[in-house]
């Protein structure tokens, strides 16, 4: 198991950009970035494996990019143009697949989007 460590979470305007950082303990073969908004379930946002595949879901395309530095078992999510409906705890997480069946996660940090 990996110990995961999240940050750069924060309050910001329609139209800003912020960066997530997630520090693993450990090597993991997929990482990624989950969310979950008040009242909603839990859902991907990206996900990449070491193969370098990567996932978007559809309303962050274009907009979000996911990238990994394997020296520093370190996962980003750089949001560009975000929207009020990007409000939300972001989760980092790490599996052995990137099927992400038994993740391990983080402890999440709140970006929150105001109009």
């Amino acid at each position: 198991q990996v110990q995961l460590v999240e940050s750069g979470g924060g309050l910001v305007q329609a139209g800003d950009s912020l960066r997530l950082s997630c520090a693993a303990s450990g090597y993991a073969v997929a990482m990624g970035w989950f969310r979950q908004a008040p009242g909603k379930e839990r859902e991907v946002v990206a996900i990449s494996s070491s193969g370098d595949i990567t996932r978007y879901a559809d309303s962050v395309k274009g907009r979000f990019t996911i990238s990994r530095d394997n020296a520093k078992n370190t996962v980003y999510l750089q949001m560009n143009n975000l929207k009020p409906e990007d409000t939300a705890v972001y989760y980092c997480a790490a599996a052995g697949s990137i099927r992400f069946q038994y993740p391990q996660w983080g402890q999440g940090t709140q970006v929150t989007v105001s109009s």
